[in-house]
C-alpha cells in the first residue's frame, strides 16, 4: 500500500542505530461501543549510537496531536506517510506520541467488532506484520525489542487481557484502568490486547513447582459451544512435550487463549495471549478432523512461544523458520505426545500440508524456502505454502537425515543461547551442526536457497522369474514454471521405500522396508536386487522427504484397484495424493481421478483423507475437465455423494461429510428436493442431524440453484443471527443465479469499502458459483478494471481477498491468459500484486493443460 511500506535495507539502518529500552502506551477505549478513533499516547525510550543522527517512528493514524523528543515539541504536521521524523538524536531519548489511531473492521491493528446477538462491542488486535504501528507509535521490526508496559481504559464490567497477566482494574466510573506488567524483551508483532465483555474459563498448567495459568476466552453468544476442557486437555499436552524436547521451560507468566471473531487468519502467536478464530468453537456437529485442525493449531501457536517469541528472527526473511518449525512441531507433539488423540497426524500431514506444499511450489511465484524479502509487501504475501508446508516438509526430512534426538538437542542449544534475542539461519543450523556432528551447509544450499520440486521415479526390471535384476530410484527436477527465478536443481533426499503384498485377497501390507539416501539422477538399490517383485512399490514410504513421488506402471494398478487396501492410512494418503498431483499435471485425467475416488473413497477410513478427495474431485471437475464431458461427471459426483450419505453409518463423520459433499454438487430436481426436504424437516437421514450449520450449507446450494429466494434467507438468518448467520446470508444472496444478484455482490465488494473482511470473504465466496460461468462472464473485465484501485485503496488483507477471490478463474479460456497478460504489461503493478494475479492466471494455465489432457482421454 502507498505510504506504508518499509525495506529491509532501512529496517537494517535502523537496528545498527537503535537500541530500544521500553514502551509505554496508554489506550483510551472508552468510548469503543461508538466506534471511530481512540486516543493511543505512546513514550519510548532507547538509545542511539550515532548521537546527532536522524531516524523515524512508525504509525498508521488519522491523526498525530502531540509528538516530542527529549522535551521538545516537534511539529506534528511532520507526521506523513505512516513515519514521524526523529532528528537529532541524543545517546539517550525518550519519544512521546499522542495520536488519534482509528478502529477497523479488516482484522487489521485494532479490530472491532458488534455481536447481532447481545449487541456489545468486541475487541482485539492483530499485529503481523506490521500493524501495531495501527495501534501505538512503534519501531515496527521484529529485531527492535523492548518490554512493553500498557495501560488500558475502557469500559467498566469489560475484560481487558493482554500479554501481562491482567491486573484488578481501578476506577469507580462508566470506564476503568488496567494498569499491566512490563512485558519481558519481546517484538512489536507479538503484543497484543483484547478487550470487550469476553468471558473466561480458567485452569493451570502444573508440572513439579511451575504452576502457569491458563484461560479460554470467547464472546458469551459462543459459551454455550466452548468445549474449554477439551482445549485444555491439547494445550496441556503439548506443555508437557515442548518442555521436555526444548529443555526450556515455558517464557511467560501465564497462557490465555482468545476465539475471537472475523480473525483473518487461523490464529496469532501473541506473547502469553494467543487469539484464535472463533470458528474454532464449533456451533454444530463437525467431524474430528476439525478438531484435529484445532488441536494442531493450538500447538502450533504453543510451540511459537518458544520459536518466534522467546528467540525472534533477525528480519522477515527467516518467516519461513518461524512457521515452519511451530508447523513440524504441531505435526510431531500430536504423533507422539502420550495421550494424543491424533497419533496419525502425519498422514494429515501428508495429505493437506504436503498437497498446499506442491501446488505452491510449482506457480511462477514459486521461490527459495529462504525467501529474499526486501520489504514489508514481500512478507505479506509470503505466508504461502512454502514458507509453512514446504518448510516443514523439509524439516522433517532434516530430522531423518540428522536424527531426531540430535536435532533436539540442536534446538535445546539455540534456546538457551539466543533467548530474548533476536536470530538468523545460520544460528539454528550451527547449534544442528554442533548436535550432531553433520556439516550442514550443502544440505542448506540445496534446500533452503533452492526453488522447486523434484520427482522420484522408480525403475524396475525384473528377471524371467519375475524376481529384481535391478531397482534404480530416478530423480527429476522439472523446469521451475515461466517467470519464476533460479534453476531446477537435483537435491539429496533420505527416504524409506515400502515394499507391499496383497494379503487375504484384499488388503496391501507392508513387509519390508529399506532406508536409504538418494542423491543425483539415479540411486542404485542393491538390498532389493534378487528379491519376489512386490504388489506395490512405494517410494519415500513414510513421508521423510519432499518430493512428488510416482508409482511404477505395475504398483500404479495395484493401488487403482486396491487404494483402500492398505491397513495404515499414510501410504494412502501418500498414493491419493500422488493420484491428485498427476491430475493436477495432465498425467492423469479428471475423469480417471474421479474412477479412482468413485472406486476407492467408499474404504477410505480416515475422515481427513475422505474430505480432501471430496474436495479435490469437486476442483477435478469444476476446473480440470472437458467442458463437453463436465457435466455427465460431475452428475456420476452427485450420484455417487447421494449413494454414500444414505449408506454412510448413522451419525458417523462420514455421514456429515457426504451431506456436506452433496450439498456442494446436487443438480437434478430429486437432489435438490431431497436437500430443500432435509431443511424444510420434511425428509429426514436416520442420525444426520440437520444443524445450524448444515443448514446454511444447504440454503447456500439451493439459492445458487434458484430454488431459495430471499425470503428463505431472510427466514434462515431469523432463526440465526448471529455474526456466522449474516456471513452465510451474504454467501446465499451472492450465490443466487441473477444477473442482479452478481451485480449488487460486485457493487458490495469492489465499489464499496463498507464490508467487513468476514462477510467481504463470504460475499466473494458466493459470488463466485461454478455452475454460473456464463453469468459471471462479463466480470472478467470488470476486474481487469478494477483491480489496481482495490490494490492502492484497500488494506493488505482486504486486498488480497479481492485480488484472488475475483480473478475470473471460472473463465478457464486462452482469452482469460491473453487478458491478464495485457493488463499486466499495461498496468506496470507493484511486485506483490503481479505475483498475486500470475499466481491465479497460473491456475488458468494449469486448467487449460488438464482439460485438454481430459479430453484426449475420452477419445480413448
Amino acid at each position: 500500500m502507498p505510504g506504508t511500506n518499509l525495506t529491509r535495507e532501512e529496517a537494517r539502518t535502523r537496528a545498527d542505530l537503535l537500541h530500544v529500552d521500553a514502551y509505554d502506551i496508554e489506550l483510551d477505549l472508552g468510548t469503543a461501543r461508538e466506534g471511530g478513533t481512540f486516543r493511543s499516547t505512546t513514550v519510548v525510550r532507547f538509545t542511539a549510537t550515532t548521537p546527532g543522527a536522524d531516524t523515524f517512528i512508525d504509525l498508521v493514524a488519522p491523526g498525530v496531536e502531540e509528538i516530542t523528543l527529549n522535551g521538545a515539541a516537534l511539529d506534528p504536521a511532520s507526521f506523513a506517510d505512516s513515519r514521524i521524523p526523529l532528528p537529532g538524536l541524543a545517546a539517550e531519548n525518550e519519544l512521546r506520541v499522542v495520536a488519534n489511531c482509528a478502529y477497523t473492521n479488516t482484522g487489521e491493528g485494532l479490530h472491532r467488532f458488534v455481536d447481532p446477538v447481545d449487541g456489545e462491542t468486541y475487541l482485539y488486535t492483530q499485529f503481523e506484520v506490521p500493524d501495531a504501528r495501527r495501534v501505538f507509535a512503534s519501531f515496527e521490526q521484529p529485531d527492535l525489542k523492548a518490554a512493553f508496559t500498557f495501560t488500558v481504559t475502557a469500559p467498566k464490567g469489560w475484560v481487558v487481557v493482554s500479554n501481562s497477566p491482567t491486573p484488578q482494574p481501578t476506577g469507580d466510573g462508566d470506564t476503568q484502568v488496567w494498569a499491566f506488567e512490563p512485558t519481558g524483551r519481546i517484538s512489536t508483532y507479538i503484543t497484543a490486547l483484547v478487550a470487550g465483555p469476553y468471558v473466561g474459563v480458567f485452569d493451570s498448567y502444573e508440572n513439579g513447582d511451575q504452576k502457569v495459568p491458563l484461560g479460554v476466552y470467547c464472546r458469551p453468544s459462543l459459551r454455550e459451544f466452548l468445549d474449554a476442557e477439551a482445549v485444555f486437555e491439547v494445550t496441556k499436552q503439548g506443555f508437557d512435550y515442548f518442555q521436555e524436547k526444548f529443555d526450556y521451560p515455558y517464557p511467560f507468566a501465564k497462557y490465555d487463549q482468545l476465539f475471537v471473531p472475523e480473525f483473518n487468519a487461523g490464529a496469532m502467536e501473541n506473547a502469553g495471549a494467543v487469539t484464535l478464530r472463533d470458528q474454532y468453537v464449533f456451533r454444530s456437529k463437525v467431524t474430528d478432523a476439525a478438531y484435529e485442525a484445532r488441536a494442531a493449531t493450538i500447538l502450533h501457536e504453543l510451540a511459537h512461544m518458544w520459536f518466534g517469541d522467546l528467540v525472534t528472527m533477525e528480519w522477515w526473511n527467516d518467516l519461513w523458520l518461524n512457521e515452519s518449525f511451530a508447523t513440524f512441531a504441531e505435526a510431531v507433539c500430536q504423533a507422539e505426545a502420550p495421550g494424543s488423540r491424533w497419533p496419525h497426524s502425519w498422514t494429515t500431514f501428508a495429505n493437506q500440508m504436503k498437497t498446499w506444499a506442491y501446488r505452491q511450489d510449482q506457480l511462477p511465484s514459486t521461490h527459495p524456502i529462504m525467501a529474499d524479502i526486501n520489504d514489508l509487501e514481500d512478507v505479506q504475501v509470503n505466508f504461502d505454502g512454502i514458507t509453512y508446508a514446504k518448510g516443514a516438509s523439509v524439516l522433517k526430512q532434516l530430522v531423518a537425515y540428522v536424527g531426531q534426538d540430535a536435532f533436539f538437542q540442536g534446538v535445546q542449544a539455540y534456546f538457551k543461547r539466543h533467548a530474548w534475542g533476536n536470530t538468523r539461519l545460520g544460528d539454528l543450523l550451527g547449534a544442528l551442526e554442533e548436535a550432531s556432528g553433520r556439516d550442514l551447509k550443502a544440505w542448506s544450499k540445496a534446500w533452503l536457497e533452492t526453488a522447486g520440486i523434484n520427482v522420484l521415479r522408480p525403475s524396475i526390471v525384473l528377471n524371467t522369474d519375475g524376481e529384481i535384476e535391478s531397482f534404480t530410484v530416478l530423480q527429476e527436477a522439472p523446469a521451475l514454471p515461466d517467470g519464476a527465478k533460479g534453476e531446477a536443481v537435483l537435491r539429496p533426499h533420505r527416504i524409506a521405500i515400502g515394499l507391499y503384498e496383497l494379503a487375504d485377497g484384499d488388503t496391501l501390507v507392508r513387509t519390508d522396508r529399506i532406508e536409504l539416501d538418494v542423491d543425483g539422477p539415479r540411486t542404485e538399490v542393491p538390498e532389493l536386487v534378487g528379491r519376489h517383485r512386490p504388489a506395490v512399490v512405494l517410494l519415500n514410504d513414510d513421508d521423510l522427504s519432499y518430493a512428488k513421488i510416482r508409482l511404477d506402471e505395475d504398483s500404479l494398478a495395484v493401488v487403482t484397484e486396491h487404494l483402500g487396501a492398505f491397513t495404515e492410512s499414510l501410504p494412502r494418503a501418500l498414493c491419493w495424493a500422488s493420484a491428485w498431483d498427476m491430475t493436477r499435471d495432465g498425467e492423469l485425467a479428471a475423469r480417471d481421478y474421479l474412477a479412482l475416488a468413485l472406486s476407492g473413497i467408499g474404504r477410505e477410513s480416515d475422515i481427513g483423507v475422505v474430505q480432501s478427495v471430496q474436495r479435490q474431485v469437486k476442483l477435478a471437475l469444476d476446473a480440470y475437465a472437458d467442458p463437453a464431458w463436465r457435466e455427465e461427471g460431475l452428475g456420476r459426483w452427485a450420484a455417487a455423494a447421494e449413494e454414500h450419505l444414505r449408506a454412510a453409518e448413522a451419525g458417523s463423520d462420514h455421514q456429515l461429510a457426504w451431506a456436506r459433499t452433496l450439498s456442494s454438487v446436487a443438480r437434478t430436481d430429486a437432489q435438490l428436493d431431497l436437500l430443500a426436504g432435509l431443511l424444510a424437516g420434511t425428509t429426514e437421514i436416520k442420525g444426520l442431524a440437520v444443524d445450524t450449520e448444515l443448514r446454511w450449507t444447504l440454503l447456500v446450494r439451493l439459492s445458487a440453484t434458484g430454488r431459495a429466494d430471499e425470503a428463505a434467507v431472510a427466514a434462515e438468518l431469523e432463526r440465526d443471527n448471529t455474526a456466522a448467520g449474516q456471513e452465510h446470508a451474504a454467501t446465499c444472496r451472492a450465490a443466487r443465479p441473477t444477473a442482479e444478484a452478481k451485480a449488487q455482490a460486485w457493487a458490495a465488494v469492489v465499489e464499496s469499502d463498507t464490508l467487513t473482511n468476514y462477510v467481504q470473504e463470504a460475499t466473494i465466496a458466493g459470488f463466485q458459483q461454478a455452475d454460473q460461468r456464463e453469468l459471471l462472464a462479463p466480470y472478467a473485465a470488470k476486474y481487469f478494471d478494477a483491480v489496481k484501485g482495490v490494490w492502492e485503496t484497500r488494506s493488505h488483507e482486504i486486498s488480497q481477498q479481492i485480488i484472488g477471490g475475483l480473478y475470473p478463474a471460472l473463465q478457464v479460456s486462452q482469452a482469460t491468459v491473453d487478458a491478464t497478460d495485457a493488463w499486466l504489461a499495461a498496468a506496470e503493478p507493484a511486485p506483490a500484486l503481479r505475483r498475486q494475479v500470475v499466481e491465479a492466471k497460473a491456475g488458468v494455465e494449469r486448467a487449460l493443460r488438464a482439460q485438454a489432457a481430459d479430453r484426449a482421454a475420452g477419445g480413448r
